[in-house]
Formats: structure tokens, sequence, C-alpha cells
């Protein structure tokens, strides 16, 4: 076979200048593959840095410290997932309910995304909307209390 050395030259040349590691050329019956090796890059290791010990945390005793959901009122209507909460059905729309308004069972409240499903929370009876204790596009937690009729 007779080795064309100026165009194995030329596409070395060109695996350095396009980074690649190997290049294939077929022409008729011959065939000419170049193959770069590319030399192993040797990382330093340094000792990790000493990490801080973290600050000690007082003890709270759980009877003596009231919890967000006992804090909350009881006929709060709580969210049933954790997500996102919308007040309204889009930017710029009126809110579902709004503090002083009256509502009736089974009226929207507000809306959960949850895993880009938007589950809409219903009022669980009638009454008048006291407490709205979620902002628009906060996340929220299961079980989190989110609106309270009175």
């Amino acid at each position: 076979m007779n080795i064309d050395s100026a165009l194995v030259r030329e596409l070395a040349e060109l695996l350095a200048a396009t980074g690649l590691t190997e290049i294939e050329v077929e022409d008729g019956e011959r065939k000419i593959r170049v193959v770069r090796q590319l030399a192993p890059v040797m990382a330093s290791v340094a000792a990790p840095a000493p990490l801080a010990a973290p600050a000690p945390v007082p003890y709270n005793d759980p009877i003596d410290t009231p919890s967000a959901a006992a804090a909350a009122p009881i006929d709060a209507v709580k969210s049933p997932m954790v997500g996102t909460v919308y007040l309204a059905a889009e930017p710029g729309a009126a809110n579902f309910a709004s503090v002083g308004q009256q509502v009736k069972a089974g009226d929207v409240l507000l809306i959960v995304e949850a895993m880009k499903v938007m589950n809409q929370i219903t009022a669980p009876k009638s009454g008048t909307v006291q407490a709205i204790l979620v902002e628009n596009g906060q996340p929220v937690e299961y079980d989190q209390p989110l609106v309270v009729i009175g």
C-alpha cells in the first residue's frame, strides 16, 4: 500500500485543530484512519480543608413549643399536597377568594400546582373567608393551612 504522508499529516493537523480524537477518510479502496491519543491528565489532589463543626442547636421541648399546624386555626382549609399555590386562575385575573367574601361549599378558593397539574382547592363548607394564610406563587407543604373560613 502506498501511504500518502502529506495526507496523514493534514488529517493529524485537522484533528488537532478541531479537538477530535480520530478521523477516517475513504477514497475508493484506500482507507486512512488517524487516531490521536490524549495524554492522561494528572489532577493534583490536595487534602480537603477541614470542615467547621456545626453550631450547637438548642433543644426545645416539643411540649412547650407550639408547631405551625397547632398555631393555625383548627377550621383552616389545609393543603392536600406539596406544591405551589395560586390565588387566581391566571396572572392578572381576580383572585378566587378574598378576605370577607362569602363562599359556598364547593367554591374554588385557590389552586395548588403539583407536578404540572392544577388542583382546585374548594371550600369544604359555606361561610365567610376570614383569612388567607398564603401568598400567590408560594410553595406549600402537605397539610399546611391555606384559608380560614368562619
